[in-house]
C-alpha cells in the first residue's frame, strides 16, 4: 500500500476544500506561513532569498517570504518571470501583498539574465520554483534557477516538493537539492529521498469524506476527447412493462458525456422510446412487452460493441424477464446494475445504484442510520462498487468510501434513480468504477439542485437531467 498521496488526489482535496469553504487563498496563506514558521524553527534569521514560479507554488512563496520578513529575517524574492504572467487568483494576489510590505521582488525574463551573485549572497534559499503538477526534466530558466540553487552554499528549503520532481513517476531528472521540504496535507510521490515535514495547511475533514468537485474534475469527461466513439459506448437493456426509466437513463448519458447511447428494448417499448429523443438509437427486441432468453444471442454482439452497459430500468420482475437479465450480466464486463435488475440472486458486479429497500432486498441486511458499514461490508465480499442512494448518499469499493451530500428533497420523484444509472454509465465508459459512481452522485445531485433553484418542489427528473450539462461546466473547472 502506498504511503504518499497523489497529484490528482491532492489536486481534488483542494477543490473539495474550497468547495466545502476553505478557499484557495486561505490554503495558499497556510502554506506559504507553515514554510515560514519551518525556517524561523530550524535556522538562526539569516538573509533569505526565495525563488519563485508564476504558478501556485510561486503563490506559495510569496507568503512565505512576507512572513519571513516579518518575523525579522532580511528577504529578497526573484520571480522568474514577469509579474503580468503570475497565475491569476491567490497567487497573484499574494505577490501583490509581498510588495506592499517593502520585499524587493526582481523579475527575470531569461535564463541570461540571472545572475549567480543573489544565489551566493545569502544564507536560505527557499524553492518556490516548481509544484506538483510539474513533469519532466525542468529547462529554459526554470532550469537555469535550480542549477544555481545547487551550486549555492546556501542551505536550501522547498516548498512543497523540490522543484523538478515528477510526482506523477516519483522520478527526479533535475531538481533541488533540498535540505528541507515543507510539504503539505501528505507526503507526495519521491519525498522519501529528503529531509521533509507535514504541515496542515487546513483542509477540512469534510473535502476528504464527501465527493465535490475535485472528484468530478479528476474524471474524464466528453471534453476531453476529439470523438464520439472516444467518450464513450452506453447500451442501455431496459423497458417492457415501462418506457420512461430506459429514456432517462440514455438522455442523461448522453447529457453527462457518452458520445453514443443505445437503448435495446422490447419492440413495443422501442418504438415509444425512439419517439422521445432523435438522439437516441433504438434496438426492438423480440417480445412485445418484455425482455426474454432469445435476446440474448442479439444483445451480446450489441455488448461488444459498447463500453458499458446499464441494466434494469424499467424492464419489470417477470421470471422469465429476470433471467434474461442474469444471463446478459454475465456477458458483461462494465455494468451498471439498476432498479428491477437488482435481486438476490443476480451475478452482481460492476457498479449497482441500489436505493435503501433494493439494497436490503439483495442482501437481507438492514441498513443503519448512515449505511456505510453495510454498504462496504458487501462491496468488499462481492468485489463490486455500491452507490447505496439516500440522503446522504454512501460509494464504496469494500475499502474506499466516499460520501455525497448534493441533492435535495425536491428530486424525491420518479425516474431521478434512472438519471442517476446513465451519469454512471457514462462516466463509467471511460474511468474506473469508482472514480465514476463518485462523480456521478456528485453531478446528480448538483445538477439536481440547480434545478431545484429554478423548478422547487415541482422538478422533474428531466429537469435534473437538463442541469447535468451546467453542473458539470461549473464544477469541471480547474483552480
Amino acid at each position: 500500500m502506498r504511503d504518499y498521496i497523489t497529484v490528482d488526489e491532492m489536486r481534488a482535496l483542494e477543490a473539495n476544500a474550497d468547495y466545502f469553504g476553505v478557499g484557495y487563498g486561505t490554503l495558499m496563506e497556510n502554506a506559504g506561513r507553515n514554510v515560514a514558521e519551518a525556517v524561523l524553527a530550524h535556522y538562526d534569521r539569516m538573509r533569505v532569498l526565495v525563488v519563485c514560479g508564476k504558478g501556485n507554488n510561486g503563490g506559495d512563496g510569496f507568503v512565505a517570504a512576507r512572513y519571513l520578513a516579518l518575523g525579522g529575517c532580511p528577504v529578497s524574492v526573484i520571480l522568474l518571470g514577469m509579474a503580468s504572467d503570475v497565475k491569476a487568483g491567490p497567487a497573484v494576489e499574494n505577490l501583490h501583498k509581498l510588495r506592499t510590505t517593502g520585499v524587493d521582488v526582481a523579475e527575470i525574463e531569461a535564463p541570461e539574465l540571472l545572475a549567480e551573485e543573489p544565489f551566493k549572497a545569502c544564507d536560505i534559499i527557499v524553492d518556490a520554483i516548481m509544484g506538483t503538477g510539474s513533469a519532466g526534466r525542468p529547462h529554459g530558466l526554470a532550469g537555469r534557477a535550480i542549477d544555481l540553487i545547487n551550486n549555492s552554499p546556501a542551505i536550501r528549503v522547498s516548498v512543497d516538493v523540490p522543484s523538478g520532481l515528477d510526482c506523477f513517476t516519483g522520478i527526479c531528472d533535475l531538481c533541488v537539492k533540498s535540505d528541507l521540504v515543507v510539504t503539505f496535507h501528505a507526503l507526495k510521490n519521491g519525498l522519501d529521498r529528503y529531509k521533509t515535514e507535514v504541515a496542515d495547511i487546513g483542509i477540512p475533514k469534510r473535502a476528504s469524506q464527501f465527493v465535490g468537485p475535485g472528484d468530478l474534475q479528476n474524471v474524464k469527461a466528453r471534453g476531453d476527447f476529439e470523438h464520439k466513439g472516444q467518450s464513450g459506448r452506453v447500451l442501455v437493456v431496459g423497458g417492457g412493462p415501462y418506457t420512461g426509466a430506459p429514456a432517462l437513463v440514455a438522455m442523461a448519458a448522453l447529457r453527462t458525456s457518452a458520445g453514443v447511447v443505445t437503448v435495446a428494448a422490447p419492440y413495443r417499448a422501442a418504438d415509444i422510446i425512439a419517439s422521445y429523443s432523435p438522439n437516441i438509437i433504438t434496438i426492438p427486441l423480440t417480445d412485445r412487452d418484455k425482455i426474454v432468453r432469445a435476446d440474448i444471442a442479439l444483445l451480446r454482439s450489441e455488448i461488444i460493441k459498447n463500453d458499458v452497459v446499464v441494466i434494469g430500468n424499467g424492464a419489470g420482475r417477470n421470471p422469465e424477464t429476470l433471467e434474461a437479465i442474469s444471463e446478459i450480466i454475465g456477458c458483461c464486463d462494465r455494468v451498471v446494475i439498476d432498479a428491477d435488475a437488482l435481486q438476490s440472486d443476480m451475478p452482481l458486479k460492476g457498479i449497482i445504484t441500489p436505493h435503501r429497500g433494493e439494497f436490503r432486498r439483495i442482501t437481507g441486511a438492514d441498513v443503519s442510520d448512515d449505511g456505510v458499514v453495510e454498504a462496504q461490508r458487501f462491496s468488499s465480499s462481492a468485489r463490486l462498487v455500491t452507490l447505496l442512494k439516500g440522503r446522504i448518499s454512501v460509494i464504496t469499493d469494500g475499502e474506499r468510501v466516499k460520501l455525497s451530500g448534493t441533492g435535495n428533497r425536491g428530486m424525491a420523484v420518479g425516474g431521478t434513480g434512472d438519471v442517476l444509472a446513465g451519469i454512471a454509465g457514462a462516466l463509467y465508459c471511460v474511468n474506473p468504477a469508482f472514480e465514476a459512481a463518485s462523480a456521478a452522485a456528485f453531478v446528480s445531485g448538483a445538477a439536481g439542485d440547480l434545478a431545484f433553484l429554478e423548478k422547487g418542489y415541482g422538478l422533474l427528473a428531466t429537469d435534473v437531467i437538463h442541469y447535468i450539462p451546467y453542473a458539470m461546466k461549473e464544477h469541471r473547472q480547474r483552480r
